[in-house]
């Protein structure tokens, strides 16, 4: 359930309607329900209650610190893949015991930063790297406590973009060869072996693929036991999706009885990284139409949102529900939704069945909470969309709209391109 819904043909987020958020606040803009993000946080880390567990909920799904700390408040831990999401997880108040570093190319400053904040364990994607942390901890005189992402090489059956367990995708350590990994690093001065590490894809659907690639993980388990390496966390990764249009992916519940079943009795802690399931569906982007174009029996609704707000429709052709704020009686008709980008890509939808769009109306692109803000980009020198976060029946707004003197922040003309007016006098254009 999430809750945005309509009341006498308004849509709400909560007790808010969509229009006067846009009157106060102008558009575009991503408003987030505060009931949503608890409901699916609490939804999900319930799921898992019966076992020793840790939800660190992924923050490249949606970076907001208001929306971290209300993961924060509730217990969650972090998954992280860069120095700027370590920095943001801390100033929203979770605790580094309960964050975990991913990603395959942590730069030195980054792990000695991860280092100094005593981070929970870094997924380790490969050997260099391994032998890179090592040399950060011993600079630092501490100890780096470390999973291997091993990739089990599973077909998550996923768009290829978001698949990262497969032998192909640049992800993890073969499962063939990390043993020899763990056995480099318990020899290492400054490693600690903590745990082992998995994360097959984005947006699945099925929990065959997550069963499958932890038998493959539970028999390496079972070898480095054999050689006396013994783990203390076990990560699963994310990767649960959501309904944007005929989806059918299982309800939480449903994958934690495949998993736990899966486990059987382990001393494990079971780390679970949860994004797009608990962010996707609790929020929307809320877009004014400027015009609608009618070429050769085309018809284009031009909108003030653009790829550059939401890239997923461009970048993976991804489906989003698309509904008017104000339902009125009006006939549908056929279009694409489409940005003022200078792409022909700058799409929200195509061949649409749509109510009929006129100038000024509101439209909410809908499960836009996931991969939304936190993929935008000032494309076209376009100042980022506030975002905006509704508690019941007030709402506060979580990130200002940017300036366009935020565009120029940190620029500058160097001297040599500045010269005084009457050196430009014997200038001429062609």
């Amino acid at each position: 359930m999430h809750h945005f819904q309509y009341h006498n043909k308004e849509m709400f987020c909560e007790d808010v309607p969509l229009a006067r958020i846009a009157q106060e606040v102008g558009t575009p803009f991503y408003a987030y329900s505060n009931a949503t993000l608890r409901r699916h946080f609490g939804a999900f880390d319930e799921a898992f209650s019966g076992i020793s567990h840790m939800v660190c909920f992924s923050v490249k799904a949606n970076s907001n610190l208001a929306v971290l700390k209300v993961f924060a408040n509730m217990g969650g831990g972090l998954d992280i893949v860069s120095g700027g999401e370590l920095y943001r997880g801390l100033r929203a108040g979770v605790p580094p015991e309960k964050i975990v570093y991913s990603g395959v190319g942590k730069r030195v400053d980054e792990i000695e930063y991860a280092l100094r904040s005593k981070i929970l364990m870094f997924n380790i994607e490969s050997a260099q790297e391994l032998e890179r942390v090592n040399q950060c901890a011993g600079r630092l005189n501490t100890r780096a406590r470390i999973a291997l992402r091993v990739n089990p090489d599973v077909d998550p059956g996923t768009h290829p973009y978001i698949s990262t367990g497969m032998k192909e995708n640049k992800f993890g350590i073969n499962r063939h060869a990390a043993i020899a990994t763990y056995k480099a690093a318990a020899e290492l001065d400054h490693i600690d072996v903590a745990g082992i590490d998995c994360h097959i894809g984005s947006q699945l659907t099925d929990t065959a693929p997550f069963v499958e690639a932890l038998q493959r993980i539970k028999e390496l388990i079972a070898d480095l036991e054999g050689l006396g390496i013994s783990v203390q966390y076990l990560d699963l990764g994310g990767g649960l999706g959501i309904t944007y249009d005929q989806e059918k992916p299982p309800h939480p519940d449903v994958y934690a009885q495949a998993i736990v079943r899966e486990l059987g009795d382990v001393p494990f802690t079971l780390i679970l990284e949860p994004g797009r399931v608990i962010v996707g569906n609790a929020g929307v982007l809320v877009t004014e139409c400027l015009y609608v174009k009618n070429i050769e029996e085309k018809i284009f609704v031009v909108v003030d949102a653009a790829m550059n707000d939401l890239a997923r429709p461009s970048l993976y052709d991804a489906y989003h529900g698309i509904q008017p704020v104000i339902k009125d009686e009006r006939p549908s008709f056929v279009a694409d939704v489409v940005g003022p980008i200078c792409e022909s890509g700058d799409s929200f939808a195509r061949d649409r069945m749509l109510p009929e769009c006129r100038s000024g109306d509101l439209l909410a692109v809908m499960s836009a909470g996931a991969y939304g803000f936190t993929m935008s980009s000032n494309y076209n020198s376009r100042p980022r969309i506030p975002e905006v976060l509704v508690i019941e029946d007030r709402f506060y707004v979580v990130r200002e709209r940017e300036t366009y003197a935020d565009l120029i922040r940190g620029e500058s003309v160097p001297s040599f391109l500045q010269p005084a007016p009457e050196d430009l006098s014997g200038l001429s254009v062609a």
